[in-house]
Protein backbone atom coordinates (compact mmCIF):
# COMPACT_ATOMS: atom_id res chain seq x y z
CA UNK A 1 0.00 0.00 0.00
CA UNK A 2 1.39 3.29 -1.06
CA UNK A 3 2.26 5.78 1.48
CA UNK A 4 0.68 9.62 1.41
CA UNK A 5 2.67 11.86 -0.30
CA UNK A 6 5.04 14.04 1.39
CA UNK A 7 3.01 17.50 2.44
CA UNK A 8 4.25 20.17 4.85
CA UNK A 9 1.73 23.02 6.22
CA UNK A 10 1.68 24.70 3.27
CA UNK A 11 0.57 22.33 1.10
CA UNK A 12 4.08 22.16 -0.65
CA UNK A 13 4.67 18.50 -2.08
CA UNK A 14 8.02 17.14 -2.00
CA UNK A 15 9.45 14.14 -4.57
CA UNK A 16 13.31 15.74 -4.81
CA UNK A 17 15.88 14.76 -2.28
CA UNK A 18 19.52 15.94 -2.62
CA UNK A 19 22.04 13.87 -0.95
CA UNK A 20 25.27 14.89 0.10
CA UNK A 21 28.04 12.35 -0.47
CA UNK A 22 31.33 14.28 1.52
CA UNK A 23 31.86 17.83 2.92
CA UNK A 24 35.76 17.25 1.32
CA UNK A 25 36.30 19.62 -2.11
CA UNK A 26 39.58 19.34 -4.06
CA UNK A 27 38.85 23.46 -4.43
CA UNK A 28 38.54 26.25 -1.96
CA UNK A 29 36.09 28.81 -3.56
CA UNK A 30 36.43 31.89 -1.66
CA UNK A 31 32.57 32.07 -1.54
CA UNK A 32 32.13 28.57 0.35
CA UNK A 33 35.31 27.65 2.41
CA UNK A 34 38.43 28.30 3.60
CA UNK A 35 41.71 28.41 1.86
CA UNK A 36 43.29 26.84 4.80
CA UNK A 37 41.40 25.67 8.58
CA UNK A 38 37.91 24.19 6.63
CA UNK A 39 36.70 21.66 9.35
CA UNK A 40 35.66 18.15 7.73
CA UNK A 41 33.67 15.62 9.39
CA UNK A 42 35.84 12.15 10.33
CA UNK A 43 34.92 10.07 7.79
CA UNK A 44 33.46 7.60 10.74
CA UNK A 45 30.88 9.94 10.99
CA UNK A 46 29.78 9.97 6.95
CA UNK A 47 27.37 8.24 5.68
CA UNK A 48 28.02 4.99 4.29
CA UNK A 49 27.26 4.01 0.62
CA UNK A 50 24.67 1.05 2.28
CA UNK A 51 22.83 3.81 4.65
CA UNK A 52 22.59 6.13 1.57
CA UNK A 53 20.60 3.33 -0.43
CA UNK A 54 18.39 2.32 2.53
CA UNK A 55 17.47 5.77 3.01
CA UNK A 56 16.51 6.32 -0.40
CA UNK A 57 14.84 3.23 -0.64
CA UNK A 58 12.67 4.59 2.33
CA UNK A 59 12.37 7.93 0.78
CA UNK A 60 10.82 6.73 -2.83
CA UNK A 61 8.16 5.06 -0.51
CA UNK A 62 6.83 8.37 0.13
CA UNK A 63 6.95 9.68 -3.18
CA UNK A 64 10.53 10.78 -4.02
CA UNK A 65 10.89 10.00 -7.79
CA UNK A 66 14.04 12.50 -8.08
CA UNK A 67 17.83 12.44 -6.41
CA UNK A 68 20.89 14.39 -6.92
CA UNK A 69 24.02 13.48 -5.70
CA UNK A 70 26.16 16.51 -4.05
CA UNK A 71 29.13 17.58 -1.83
CA UNK A 72 31.37 18.96 -0.84
CA UNK A 73 32.79 17.91 -4.05
CA UNK A 74 30.86 14.38 -4.19
CA UNK A 75 33.97 12.74 -7.11
CA UNK A 76 36.32 12.95 -4.41
CA UNK A 77 34.12 10.09 -2.27
CA UNK A 78 35.54 6.90 -3.25
CA UNK A 79 33.55 4.38 -5.62
CA UNK A 80 31.66 6.62 -6.35
CA UNK A 81 30.04 4.91 -9.37
CA UNK A 82 29.07 2.17 -7.06
CA UNK A 83 26.56 4.41 -5.26
CA UNK A 84 25.13 5.83 -7.96
CA UNK A 85 24.63 2.01 -9.47
CA UNK A 86 22.30 1.48 -6.35
CA UNK A 87 20.65 4.72 -6.71
CA UNK A 88 19.93 4.12 -10.28
CA UNK A 89 18.51 0.76 -9.82
CA UNK A 90 16.16 1.84 -6.77
CA UNK A 91 12.04 1.34 -8.99
CA UNK A 92 10.62 4.78 -8.78
CA UNK A 93 13.46 6.44 -8.99
CA UNK A 94 12.41 8.94 -12.41
CA UNK A 95 15.54 11.01 -12.52
CA UNK A 96 19.08 10.96 -10.97
CA UNK A 97 21.49 13.47 -11.14
CA UNK A 98 25.06 15.24 -9.81
CA UNK A 99 26.70 18.42 -8.81
CA UNK A 100 29.93 18.83 -9.93
CA UNK A 101 33.09 21.02 -10.24
CA UNK A 102 34.22 18.83 -13.05
CA UNK A 103 37.60 18.68 -12.17
CA UNK A 104 37.79 14.53 -11.72
CA UNK A 105 35.45 14.19 -15.05
CA UNK A 106 38.01 13.14 -17.07
CA UNK A 107 38.89 10.08 -15.33
CA UNK A 108 34.85 9.38 -14.03
CA UNK A 109 32.83 10.33 -16.50
CA UNK A 110 33.10 7.11 -18.12
CA UNK A 111 32.46 5.06 -15.09
CA UNK A 112 29.31 7.03 -14.11
CA UNK A 113 27.89 6.91 -17.31
CA UNK A 114 27.95 3.31 -17.25
CA UNK A 115 26.69 2.96 -13.44
CA UNK A 116 23.57 5.20 -14.82
CA UNK A 117 23.97 8.84 -14.79
CA UNK A 118 22.93 10.65 -17.20
CA UNK A 119 22.60 14.26 -15.86
CA UNK A 120 25.21 16.43 -14.83
CA UNK A 121 25.65 20.38 -13.56
CA UNK A 122 29.37 21.50 -13.57
CA UNK A 123 29.68 24.57 -11.54
CA UNK A 124 32.01 26.63 -13.67
CA UNK A 125 32.20 30.53 -13.11
CA UNK A 126 34.59 31.80 -15.85
CA UNK A 127 36.27 30.65 -18.88
CA UNK A 128 39.70 32.71 -17.97
CA UNK A 129 42.05 30.92 -16.27
CA UNK A 130 43.74 33.57 -13.93
CA UNK A 131 40.39 34.46 -12.82
CA UNK A 132 39.30 30.90 -12.24
CA UNK A 133 42.42 30.72 -10.05
CA UNK A 134 41.16 33.73 -8.36
CA UNK A 135 37.90 32.18 -7.51
CA UNK A 136 39.31 28.52 -6.72
CA UNK A 137 42.66 28.81 -5.45
CA UNK A 138 43.69 26.07 -7.51
CA UNK A 139 44.95 26.12 -11.52
CA UNK A 140 42.74 23.51 -12.79
CA UNK A 141 40.52 25.38 -15.51
CA UNK A 142 42.23 23.16 -18.14
CA UNK A 143 41.05 19.98 -16.54
CA UNK A 144 37.28 20.95 -15.65
CA UNK A 145 36.98 22.07 -19.64
CA UNK A 146 38.36 18.93 -20.65
CA UNK A 147 36.09 16.47 -18.29
CA UNK A 148 32.69 18.71 -20.06
CA UNK A 149 34.49 17.88 -23.20
CA UNK A 150 34.69 13.89 -22.58
CA UNK A 151 30.89 14.36 -20.51
CA UNK A 152 29.44 16.03 -23.71
CA UNK A 153 30.95 12.97 -26.12
CA UNK A 154 29.49 10.38 -24.05
CA UNK A 155 26.09 12.07 -24.35
CA UNK A 156 25.44 13.70 -20.57
CA UNK A 157 22.69 15.93 -20.17
CA UNK A 158 24.96 19.18 -18.77
CA UNK A 159 24.24 22.26 -17.18
CA UNK A 160 26.81 24.59 -16.04
CA UNK A 161 26.15 26.34 -12.46
CA UNK A 162 27.79 29.85 -12.40
CA UNK A 163 28.00 31.74 -9.12
CA UNK A 164 27.07 35.60 -9.72
CA UNK A 165 28.97 37.69 -7.42
CA UNK A 166 28.79 41.46 -7.84
CA UNK A 167 32.41 43.53 -9.00
CA UNK A 168 33.68 39.55 -9.97
CA UNK A 169 32.45 38.02 -12.88
CA UNK A 170 30.20 40.92 -14.93
CA UNK A 171 33.19 40.31 -17.15
CA UNK A 172 32.25 36.42 -17.64
CA UNK A 173 28.68 36.32 -18.50
CA UNK A 174 28.65 36.72 -22.00
CA UNK A 175 31.88 34.95 -22.65
CA UNK A 176 30.04 31.89 -20.57
CA UNK A 177 26.81 32.08 -22.25
CA UNK A 178 28.58 31.74 -25.77
CA UNK A 179 30.41 28.79 -24.79
CA UNK A 180 27.39 27.06 -23.77
CA UNK A 181 25.16 27.75 -26.79
CA UNK A 182 28.50 26.20 -28.71
CA UNK A 183 28.36 22.84 -27.00
CA UNK A 184 24.77 22.60 -26.44
CA UNK A 185 24.49 23.20 -22.75
CA UNK A 186 22.49 25.38 -20.35
CA UNK A 187 23.92 28.36 -17.69
CA UNK A 188 21.92 28.64 -14.77
CA UNK A 189 23.20 31.58 -12.96
CA UNK A 190 23.15 31.18 -9.50
CA UNK A 191 22.83 34.74 -7.27
CA UNK A 192 25.76 35.01 -4.52
CA UNK A 193 23.82 33.27 -1.25
CA UNK A 194 24.76 33.62 2.37
CA UNK A 195 26.62 30.14 2.87
CA UNK A 196 29.84 31.06 3.10
CA UNK A 197 32.07 30.10 5.93
CA UNK A 198 33.88 33.21 6.66
CA UNK A 199 30.69 35.55 6.47
CA UNK A 200 31.67 37.37 3.06
CA UNK A 201 28.47 37.54 1.82
CA UNK A 202 26.33 40.75 1.91
CA UNK A 203 23.41 41.48 -0.26
CA UNK A 204 25.47 44.39 -1.94
CA UNK A 205 27.91 41.51 -3.42
CA UNK A 206 24.94 40.32 -5.36
CA UNK A 207 24.86 40.24 -8.75
CA UNK A 208 21.11 39.78 -9.41
CA UNK A 209 19.23 38.04 -12.51
CA UNK A 210 17.80 41.09 -13.74
CA UNK A 211 21.63 42.79 -14.56
CA UNK A 212 22.44 39.68 -15.77
CA UNK A 213 19.75 39.33 -18.29
CA UNK A 214 20.43 42.58 -19.12
CA UNK A 215 24.02 41.46 -19.97
CA UNK A 216 22.72 38.70 -22.01
CA UNK A 217 20.37 40.62 -23.89
CA UNK A 218 22.46 43.07 -24.95
CA UNK A 219 25.91 40.70 -25.45
CA UNK A 220 24.48 37.69 -26.63
CA UNK A 221 20.86 37.83 -28.40
CA UNK A 222 16.98 38.47 -26.82
CA UNK A 223 15.80 36.13 -24.18
CA UNK A 224 12.14 35.04 -23.38
CA UNK A 225 10.72 33.10 -21.03
CA UNK A 226 10.49 29.83 -21.24
CA UNK A 227 6.92 28.32 -22.32
CA UNK A 228 4.88 26.11 -19.46
CA UNK A 229 8.33 26.32 -17.22
CA UNK A 230 7.65 24.01 -14.22
CA UNK A 231 6.00 25.69 -11.39
CA UNK A 232 8.40 23.77 -8.66
CA UNK A 233 11.99 23.76 -10.41
CA UNK A 234 14.44 26.77 -8.49
CA UNK A 235 15.19 27.98 -11.88
CA UNK A 236 13.50 30.78 -14.13
CA UNK A 237 14.41 29.66 -17.61
CA UNK A 238 14.51 31.69 -20.80
CA UNK A 239 15.21 31.05 -24.26
CA UNK A 240 17.11 32.69 -27.09
CA UNK A 241 14.43 33.81 -29.10
CA UNK A 242 16.33 32.81 -32.39
CA UNK A 243 15.91 29.19 -31.18
CA UNK A 244 19.09 28.07 -30.36
CA UNK A 245 19.78 27.83 -26.28
CA UNK A 246 17.98 28.74 -23.28
CA UNK A 247 19.88 29.94 -19.67
CA UNK A 248 18.42 29.95 -16.15
CA UNK A 249 18.66 31.88 -12.79
CA UNK A 250 18.52 30.49 -9.51
CA UNK A 251 17.89 33.98 -7.69
CA UNK A 252 17.61 33.00 -4.11
CA UNK A 253 17.92 36.46 -3.24
CA UNK A 254 15.88 38.45 -5.95
CA UNK A 255 13.30 36.22 -6.64
CA UNK A 256 12.77 33.77 -4.11
CA UNK A 257 11.03 30.47 -4.80
CA UNK A 258 9.86 29.21 -1.40
CA UNK A 259 6.71 29.11 -2.04
CA UNK A 260 7.32 25.93 -4.52
CA UNK A 261 9.95 24.14 -2.61
CA UNK A 262 9.58 20.61 -3.09
CA UNK A 263 13.14 19.36 -2.05
CA UNK A 264 14.47 18.06 1.14
CA UNK A 265 18.94 17.19 1.68
CA UNK A 266 20.29 14.21 3.49
CA UNK A 267 24.25 15.43 4.77
CA UNK A 268 27.24 13.32 4.30
CA UNK A 269 26.87 12.98 8.32
CA UNK A 270 23.32 12.01 8.01
CA UNK A 271 20.96 14.83 9.18
CA UNK A 272 17.80 15.60 7.57
CA UNK A 273 17.08 19.74 6.29
CA UNK A 274 14.00 20.81 4.77
CA UNK A 275 15.89 23.87 3.60
CA UNK A 276 19.38 24.33 2.92
CA UNK A 277 18.88 27.78 5.21
CA UNK A 278 17.19 25.72 7.76
CA UNK A 279 18.26 26.55 10.88
CA UNK A 280 17.39 22.47 12.65
CA UNK A 281 17.77 19.13 11.14
CA UNK A 282 16.95 15.56 12.62
CA UNK A 283 19.05 12.72 12.64
CA UNK A 284 18.99 9.89 10.30
CA UNK A 285 21.86 8.77 10.88
CA UNK A 286 21.05 7.47 14.52
CA UNK A 287 18.27 5.87 13.48
CA UNK A 288 20.01 3.84 10.54
CA UNK A 289 22.68 2.39 13.05
CA UNK A 290 21.06 1.62 15.84
CA UNK A 291 18.71 -0.59 14.47
CA UNK A 292 15.94 1.13 13.46
CA UNK A 293 12.87 0.24 11.07
CA UNK A 294 11.56 1.78 7.55
CA UNK A 295 8.81 2.83 9.22
CA UNK A 296 10.68 4.91 11.94
CA UNK A 297 12.70 6.34 9.68
CA UNK A 298 9.81 7.15 7.03
CA UNK A 299 8.12 8.87 10.37
CA UNK A 300 11.56 10.91 10.61
CA UNK A 301 10.78 11.90 7.12
CA UNK A 302 7.26 12.83 7.57
CA UNK A 303 8.41 14.96 10.68
CA UNK A 304 10.62 16.94 9.09
CA UNK A 305 8.49 17.69 5.87
CA UNK A 306 5.72 18.56 7.97
CA UNK A 307 7.92 20.80 10.09
CA UNK A 308 9.10 22.59 7.17
CA UNK A 309 8.67 26.85 7.72
CA UNK A 310 7.30 28.88 4.78
CA UNK A 311 10.82 30.24 3.58
CA UNK A 312 13.91 31.43 4.34
CA UNK A 313 13.77 35.01 4.76
CA UNK A 314 16.49 36.31 2.75
CA UNK A 315 15.08 40.12 2.22
CA UNK A 316 14.19 40.34 5.73
CA UNK A 317 15.93 41.67 9.01
CA UNK A 318 14.79 38.25 10.48
CA UNK A 319 16.93 36.25 8.23
CA UNK A 320 19.11 33.82 10.09
CA UNK A 321 21.92 32.23 8.25
CA UNK A 322 22.41 28.47 9.20
CA UNK A 323 25.34 27.40 11.13
CA UNK A 324 26.82 25.21 8.72
CA UNK A 325 28.56 26.54 5.53
CA UNK A 326 27.25 25.05 2.08
CA UNK A 327 30.27 22.61 1.96
CA UNK A 328 28.76 20.95 5.23
CA UNK A 329 25.42 20.92 4.13
CA UNK A 330 25.23 20.20 0.63
CA UNK A 331 24.55 21.95 -2.51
Amino acid sequence: MPFAPLIDGFGRVHDNLRISVTDRCNIRCFYCMPENGAEFIERSGILRFEEIERFARVAVTLGITKLRVTGGEPLVRRDLPGLIERLAAIPGIADLALTTNGILLPELAGPLWDAGLRRINVHLDTLDRARFHEITRRDDLPRVLAGLETARRLGYSIKLNAVAVKDLVERDVVPLALYARENGYEVRYIEFMPLDAQNLWDRSRVLLADDILRMLAEGVGPLAPTPDPDPRAPATEYVYTDGSGKVGFIASVSRPFCGNCNRIRLTADGKLRYCLFALEEEDVKTLLRSGASDDEIAALVRRTVAGKWEGHEINTARFVPPPRPMYSIGG
